[in-house]
């Protein structure tokens, strides 16, 4: 190429044959902090590695990403594995990233945590909201696999536990991708349905990978949204996943989780029992007290003597209508004296009183009282009323002493 012109575009393609020709670029792990990580509406995303001395671009195509576990986050420490090349529109190489792995801990636990904090934080984990499971169900339902060894022993523990109530499995995928939109799934038939009065979901043990189904996102929200009470019955009683957190009841395993869900006969049996035993106790109780009532009620003088009620009512009226005389009369007695009182008093200020004792009173043609001598003219006719009787005048001389 020694004195030869070049366009840009061929000089680029130069490079970035250069660069796709070398093995060891072909296959790299960098380590490094993320930085101005963005996904675009394409679904690919782009970043930056980088380090204490330098930076270095990168990019993930929308494949790549959809298959990360967990979500990246600026500032957040990673090992990047893929291939170097050059992207020749711009000039600029960068690393066309095939996988990331959080450093320090694996992809699924960094998933993990990042979900429950998500959930967490939006009231999905929150006590107040759990639904208390039903005492005695008449049918619950299992969200598992028909195949898996987990169905069959929850069904051996119903038959033995609680024969009476009715199972109904929701066959579902427990691993793999299909298996949390199938998981979900059933749990919204079983509560637009109302199948159950308790569900049941979960599986027999394994790796993380194999439990991841019940990492995900939507079987929390589905296990969130329902009416029907959840228990999660995940693996063994180390494995923790996020349905656990959202289900209203957590078993260790899914031998627990039928355990918790129905009563046991045996001890159902023996309650019922110990129940009719102080039943029958409280009733004897009660029976020896109302014959002990009956008893001194049978020897009282009225039930031996109906006659003796009726006399000793009779007295007790002739006692009470003697007290009422009595009482009348003392009454009456009393206000004869007061009346006798009050006649003397008006008695005493009465004019009839006064004339009766010589005393005269003059009125004239009105009707009213002569009190002095202006009430009168000369040659007036006035009235004269005395103690007994009175008699009409003509007023001769008026003396003004």
């Amino acid at each position: 190429m020694e004195n030869m012109i070049l366009t840009v575009t061929e000089l680029n393609n130069y490079i970035k044959n250069l660069l796709d020709g070398d093995i060891k670029l072909q296959s790299v792990m960098i380590r490094g902090e993320i930085s101005n990580y963005k996904i675009y509406p394409s679904g690919h995303c782009y970043f930056s590695l980088k380090d204490a001395q330098g930076a270095l671009k990168c990019v993930m195509f929308r494949g790549q990403a959809a298959k990360l576990k967990f979500q990246p986050v600026n500032g957040m420490g990673v090992i990047a594995s893929g291939k170097i090349s050059v992207f020749p529109r711009d000039g600029a190489y960068q690393l066309y990233c095939q996988d990331l792995t959080p450093e320090g801990a694996g992809s699924l636990a960094v998933a993990f945590e990042q979900l429950k904090q998500k959930l967490y934080h939006e009231g999905l984990f929150d006590p107040a909201r759990k639904k208390k499971l039903p005492l005695y169900p008449e049918r619950i339902g299992i969200v598992t696999s028909p195949a898996g060894a987990a169905v069959h022993d929850m069904i051996r523990i119903f038959n033995h536990r609680f024969p009476a109530a009715k199972i109904i499995l929701l066959p579902v995928r427990v691993q793999g991708a299909e298996a949390p939109p199938e998981i979900a799934a059933a749990i919204q038939y079983a509560n637009i349905h109302q199948i159950a009065d308790v569900l049941i979901t979960g599986r027999g043990g394994g790796s993380m990978e194999d439990l991841w189904a019940f990492n995900d996102e939507r079987v929390a929200r589905a296990i969130y949204d329902s009416q029907i009470p959840v228990i999660s019955a995940v693996g063994h009683e180390p494995d923790v996943t996020i349905a656990d957190f959202a289900a209203d009841v957590r078993a260790a395993t899914p031998s627990n989780a039928a355990e918790i869900a129905v009563p046991d006969r045996a001890e159902l049996s023996r309650w019922l029992r110990g129940t009719r035993i102080r039943l029958e106790r409280a009733e004897a109780v009660k029976l020896y007290h109302l014959r002990e009532r009956l008893k001194i009620l049978s020897e009282k003088r009225v039930l031996r003597d109906k006659s003796s009620y009726i006399q000793d009512k009779r007295i007790l009226i002739a006692h009470l209508r003697d007290r009422l005389t009595d009482l009348i009369g003392n009454i009456l007695t009393r206000k004869r004296q007061r009346f006798g009182v009050l006649s003397a008093s008006l008695d005493a200020l009465s004019p009839l009183a006064v004339l009766g004792r010589g005393y005269a009173m003059a009125k004239n043609q009105d009707g009213k009282i002569i009190k002095s001598w202006r009430d009168i003219s000369q040659g007036e006719e006035i009235e004269i009323l005395l103690g007994e009787g009175g008699f009409s005048a003509s007023v001769g001389e008026i003396r003004r002493e």
